[in-house]
């Protein structure tokens, strides 16, 4: 009752407030408290030790290029050492740029996460209709910039469900090219949570090159129905597939309890370990504040914005835990 009840809020929501509102909103700033000055200084010193290959981490467009060869030869080189993003449009071209890199590098199965309230915003800052209205727009404005026109009609967008297709053709992809699909479609037991489930197989087409997967979190079947989608009409082939602002975190970290949803908790075992992680921004609040950031190929890294510059503190190549990362990582920075 209450997950429908959440949901039919939303619709109603969204038919109040404009895209253009939507969108101002999803960009406002938000804050992480910094350290006192005296302290500062400290955990300066100590993350300038600790970061990899820099003695410094600025917010800059100069992006920094480390060359995978010794022959001087920069066609083969990567980004590795990629700063936080100064905004938006920052953070869209770091993320175009490492999922072409991740698709260099034959990877099927991508997910792309990051807060859409404010660069240092954590999920619940904004409202659930505005989040997720602010990811549809920022999904057009990626795929924009990184789907070529010719190719446009070769991908397919998904979204939760039917009726936010329909808004989205109204919005954010008026005028589009990109088949707009759903997951999942309402049905006559909306109000008792129940939702009609859709069969991927049914709703692909054998021109279909690329699938995109939008926001998959409201309704706890929608990720079922995208490890159905990756299964029969992904695996084998080569098309890919790019989970956009999914909140995996919550399947994660154990936030559905695994008793009552067996087959969500099962995709940590079976589809998660098949998924590279090629953007991700994870804000942390609070007195041990900071942020893991990742920007494929490059490492995880934990940063600390000090005097408006941030500063890595720490760095692994493996995706660490949210729970490590403010248990122990940045209580201890």
């Amino acid at each position: 009752m209450l997950v429908c009840y959440q949901w039919k809020w939303k619709e109603r929501f969204r038919i109040r407030m404009p895209l253009s509102d939507t969108a101002i909103a999803s960009k406002l700033p938000g804050a992480i408290p910094s350290l006192p000055t005296h302290k500062a200084a400290k955990v300066e010193n100590l993350a300038l030790k600790k970061c990899w290959k820099t003695a410094e981490f600025r917010v800059s467009r100069n992006l920094k290029w480390v060359c995978n060869s010794g022959s001087g030869d920069d066609s083969g080189s990567v980004e590795l050492d990629v700063p936080f993003p100064r905004d938006y449009d920052e953070l869209l071209e770091q993320a175009r740029k490492a999922t072409t890199l991740a698709l260099k590098g034959e990877k099927q199965l991508m997910e792309i996460e990051f807060p859409t309230a404010g660069l240092n915003s954590v999920p619940g800052d904004g409202e659930g209709g505005i989040e997720m209205t602010g990811s549809m727009q920022l999904i057009r404005e990626f795929c924009d910039g990184f789907i070529n026109p010719e190719k446009a009609a070769r991908t397919r967008i998904f979204l939760p469900e039917a009726n936010e297709v329909q808004f989205a053709r109204q919005s954010a992809f008026e005028g589009a090219s990109f088949k707009l699909d759903y997951l999942t479609k309402p049905s006559f037991f909306e109000d008792f949570g129940f939702v009609e489930k859709v069969k991927m197989t049914d709703r692909v087409k054998a021109e279909d090159e690329l699938f995109l997967v939008g926001y998959p979190y409201f309704n706890v079947n929608e990720m079922l129905v995208v490890e159905e989608l990756y299964k029969d009409a992904v695996v084998n082939t080569d098309r890919k597939l790019i989970i956009f602002n999914g909140e995996l975190d919550r399947i994660r970290s154990g936030y559905y309890p695994p008793f009552f949803y067996p087959k969500l908790a099962a995709l940590t075992k079976t589809l998660f370990p098949k998924m590279e992680t090629v953007y991700y921004i994870h804000n942390f609040k609070g007195r041990n504040g900071g942020t893991l950031f990742r920007c494929y190929p490059g490492p995880w890294k934990v940063l600390r914005k000090v005097r408006n510059r941030y500063i890595c503190l720490h760095q692994q190549e493996a995706m660490p835990s949210l729970k490590e990362v403010a248990l122990d990582i940045l209580p201890s920075a």
